[in-house]
Order: structure tokens, then C-alpha cells, then sequence
């Protein structure tokens, strides 16, 4: 299978995280998407959109002086993991087997998609073979990233969640501008309308501001209908042919003077800040939850929520909320950490068009986190460095709109999800409900019948890493717990191997 990798200039000078620009890594992964994926799992034309997610490595080419400031430095853009997917399963689906995944977002399959380079990464290593992304750490079993390799993670729409909570400004054409720093800290931001988002039977249900998706607002009796359609009100007169784009009015009686201000506030420009984004995603329990008042007061900001789910509630986390987490705790997990002298870090993350807002990202992945602390040794908040790229993903659902305007039939989120990974052996996985596409229900309980990424099979390859070094180098986190879990097991698994010399005692 074709692996895209790229090759750009810069002068020597130029720290390693200025080495690419926001366009670049989104034409990078548009590319690899177009050309490295298959058919299989992607939405079918005019009629379905999905989302696209990637993690890009950015590494300098080996043997190369810099003994003058004029001279030109190259590094090298390779995408080393790619997800797609917008769904997510509910509750009653979910099983403790961990053979099905829960989260098919986008952004969450990439994730996964780069644990499984890690892991083929670290057998590299093991088997003292070929070069790896890692090299030898300060204690025993233990490996760190190379200093001058980073990540870069790409979304083609901003993350579900809070990230997705950004001003709506009168009479606007998207994506948004971004506003000040306030209105995005502002936990209890008011505004206008009362808006009531219509149902959506996708995962990003309310929350893809560059749909059609359409929101009624509550009239009194006797007045025209309004709809607001891309973040623009609309009056429709029955009468007449009467239309344009008109802001929703703000209502007084339901604010505070200071609420007030936040809603009529001013946008760089000279716009009004009228109302936010919605995000389908929900709460959580123990948070204060939404105010769920008129326009802008429907959210309040900086909340963990879990994503949206077709009548049955979810239990994952919105993309927004681990995206923040991976900023803390690394994009490597639990297990690989084991092997691991320090957290595998996003250096930077690239939102592709769509309707953004800085402010509302920085509050997302780093603001809201700022108070965290006890954390253990080498493990942070980092200042990752977050762009937005003027380039459309193709198969988005605002492309796909304007390509299929003058087709039938309604427009619906793909419901497949594609992972890959840069590995030599079956790098491609596709899913549907949390399980390989094409399974049936007879044959869920086969190993056959697996997604790659889900946790059960991440755990097998962990294993099978274990299993190919020896145990005098295991680093001693595994060594030692390995222990205490096979003393745990040790008594179960005599009873099953041999009852009758467990009840003779």
C-alpha cells in the first residue's frame, strides 16, 4: 500500500516546531485519505460525510550540518496513524471483553491507530533489528522518543465537546471568527433566542455548525416563522417571499445586565457575538451542567461531557475531554507506558475548515486543565501548539453538501470508520458498530471477528511484545506486577486446571 511521506526545506535556524505549516499537514493527510485509503468504508458519494483524523510524524533527515546560518535544513512529514468515524455505541452495547470499540470518532481511531504504530515501534527495538522512533532511556527496559521527532495531530472539524462551544456572530459566513479570551473563559456565557436543535442521528447531532442543519426558534403565536440555518436566522413569511438573514433578538427580561454585556458583546471587527455553536454532547453527572437558557446561556463552557447517543446514552468522553487528557497524560496508554522513560506528547494540533475558535480550543485542551497537579514525575499540562488550516476536507459534510445541492434524498454520516496504521501487517482496519465490517452476530465472539485498535487486541500485541524479550530486561514496573498478577491467578487457575487436587487441599 502507497505510504506518503513528505519533504520540506527550511533554513536552519528554525526550531524543530516551526518546521511546517497548518496547510501542510492538512494536504498531507487529504492526500494519504485520497490515496492510501481504500473504498472500502468510506462514505458513499452524494449521499453520506464523515470526518477525518491523522497523526503526522515530523522527524529532520539523519546527516545533515548546519554549520551555516543560510543553510537549508529538511524534514520529513510522514502520517503514521489516520482515523475516520463519527459514531459511538451506546451503553447496553458495551461489553467488559473489550472486543468491541466504544468510540469510533475520528479522532479517537487515530489515537488508536498510533498505539498500534507504537507498539510495532517498540518490537522494533526489542528486536534489535531495524531503527525505531526510539532509543535506549536512562533505566533498565525503558525507551524514550527520539529528541528530534514530534507529532502532530490533525482533526478536519473541531473536537466534539467544549472545543465545539464557539461564538456565533451576527450575520456570519463560516467558519467563525475567532473573539476575545473573556467571552471563551466565560463559564456562564447568555445569549439570544430561544433555540431548540432538531434531532440528529449522527454522533455530532447540533454540534456541525457547517451543516444544514437546521434550529427553529420558539415564536409567539401570530409571528412569522424563523429558522436559523448555518448560523444564520431567517424569517419566512407565509404572505410574502419576504427573506433574509436577520440575528436572533435578545430578550432582556431573562438577563442580567453583565449577561447582557457577554451577549451583545463585541467580536474583533465590529461583530456581535449572538449566540454559540451547540454540542450534542451531554454533562456528565456532578457537573453543573448546562443552564439551558436562550441562545448563548444554553451552554456553559469548560464542563466534561460525554458524547451524544441515538436514545441510548453513551459513556465515552467527548473528543474535546481526551484531547485534554492526552495533554496530560501522553497519547501512549496505560500498557505502553510500562516500557516508556516519559509520555508520548502531541506537539501541536491542526483543525482543518470548518467553524473554529482559538479561544475555545485553548480553553479546551489547556485552559480548563491548568488547575490540575499532584501529578507523577515527568507528567504535565503542555502548552501544545494549536493551528487551524484554510484547506476543506473533501468528503466533510459542508463539501459534500455543496457538491450533492441538487441531489435527492438526505444527507447521513457514514457509518463506517477506517483505521490505519504505518505497519507492515494489516495497517487497515475497517469497522461498523464497534466491530469489523461485514461481521454477524453468530461469529462476535470469534477472535476473527476483531477490530484491530479494540482493546483486547492491543492487549494481545502488548503481550506478544512482552513474550519477545527477556525477562532479566523488563523494566521493573511489569517485572514486579507481573508477579502479583500471576500470584492472583495462581488460584483460579488450579481450580480450572485440576479440581480434584484443589478440593483434596
Amino acid at each position: 500500500m502507497l505510504h506518503l511521506r513528505e519533504t520540506t526545506f527550511f533554513w536552519a535556524p528554525a526550531p524543530a516546531q516551526t518546521m511546517w505549516t497548518a496547510d501542510e499537514i492538512a494536504h498531507l493527510c487529504y492526500e494519504h485519505y485520497r490515496t492510501s485509503l481504500p473504498k472500502q468504508g468510506k462514505p458513499e458519494p452524494h449521499r453520506e460525510w464523515t470526518l477525518l483524523a491523522a497523526v503526522v510524524k515530523i522527524q529532520p533527515i539523519a546527516d545533515q550540518t548546519c554549520d551555516s546560518p543560510d543553510k537549508l535544513v529538511q524534514v520529513t512529514k510522514e502520517v503514521v496513524s489516520m482515523g475516520t468515524g463519527t459514531k459511538c455505541i451506546g451503553q447496553s452495547k458495551m461489553r467488559k471483553s473489550g472486543d468491541i470499540l466504544n468510540d469510533s470518532h475520528a479522532e479517537v481511531i487515530a489515537r488508536r491507530s498510533l498505539q498500534r504504530y507504537l507498539l510495532h515501534q517498540l518490537h522494533l527495538v526489542a528486536d534489535m533489528k531495524q531503527d525505531s522512533i526510539f532509543v535506549p532511556g536512562a533505566q533498565r527496559g525503558l525507551w524514550k522518543l527520539r529528541p528530534d521527532l514530534l507529532f502532530v495531530f490533525f482533526s478536519s472539524h473541531t473536537p466534539c465537546g467544549d472545543a465545539s462551544i464557539i461564538p456565533m456572530l451576527e450575520f456570519e459566513d463560516q467558519p467563525c471568527c475567532p473573539v476575545s479570551t473573556n467571552w471563551a473563559s466565560n463559564s456562564s456565557v447568555k445569549a439570544s433566542g430561544n433555540l431548540e436543535a432538531e434531532a440528529a442521528e449522527d454522533k455530532r447531532k447540533c454540534e456541525d455548525p457547517d451543516s444544514p442543519m437546521t434550529k427553529k426558534i420558539r415564536l409567539e403565536p401570530g409571528t412569522p416563522a424563523t429558522e436559523v440555518t448555518n448560523g444564520v436566522a431567517h424569517r419566512q413569511s407565509f404572505g410574502n417571499q419576504e427573506s433574509g438573514p436577520i440575528p436572533p433578538s435578545v430578550s432582556s427580561s431573562n438577563l442580567t445586565s453583565e449577561e447582557l454585556a457577554a451577549v451583545t458583546g463585541m467580536a474583533p471587527g465590529g461583530a456581535k457575538v449572538v449566540d454559540v455553536y451547540r454540542t450534542g454532547a451531554k454533562c456528565v453527572p456532578g457537573e453543573d451542567g448546562d443552564l439551558g437558557m436562550p441562545g448563548a446561556a444554553y451552554h456553559q463552557v469548560g464542563l466534561l461531557r460525554v458524547k451524544p447517543g441515538r436514545g441510548d446514552r453513551t459513556c465515552s468522553m467527548s473528543c474535546s475531554d481526551k484531547l485534554a487528557r492526552w495533554n496530560i497524560l501522553g497519547c501512549q496508554g496505560a500498557l505502553l507506558m510500562h516500557f516508556l522513560e516519559e509520555p508520548i506528547y502531541l506537539s501541536a494540533v491542526v483543525i482543518g475548515k470548518c467553524p473554529y475558535s482559538q479561544e475555545a480550543m485553548q480553553r479546551a485542551l489547556i485552559g480548563r486543565c491548568q488547575n490540575v497537579s499532584a501529578l507523577p514525575k515527568g507528567f504535565g499540562v503542555q502548552e501544545v501548539k494549536i493551528q487551524q488550516s484554510d484547506l476543506l476536507f473533501e468528503q466533510s459534510r459542508c463539501a459534500v453538501q455543496a457538491k450533492s445541492a441538487d441531489s435527492p434524498g438526505r444527507l447521513v454520516p457514514c457509518g463506517a470508520a477506517i483505521s490505519w496504521s504505518a505497519v507492515p501487517e494489516q495497517p487497515l482496519d475497517v469497522t461498523a458498530n464497534g466491530f469489523p465490517q461485514g461481521a454477524t452476530k453468530k461469529g462476535l465472539r470469534s477472535r476473527q471477528v476483531r477490530s484491530r485498535i479494540s482493546k483486547v487486541e492491543l492487549f494481545r500485541s502488548f503481550q506478544k511484545l512482552l513474550s519477545s524479550i527477556s525477562e532479566d530486561k523488563w523494566p521493573d514496573s511489569l517485572r514486579f506486577s507481573w508477579i502479583f498478577l500471576c500470584r492472583l491467578a495462581l488460584p483460579a487457575y488450579l481450580k480450572v486446571r485440576s479440581p480434584e487436587q484443589v478440593s483434596l487441599g
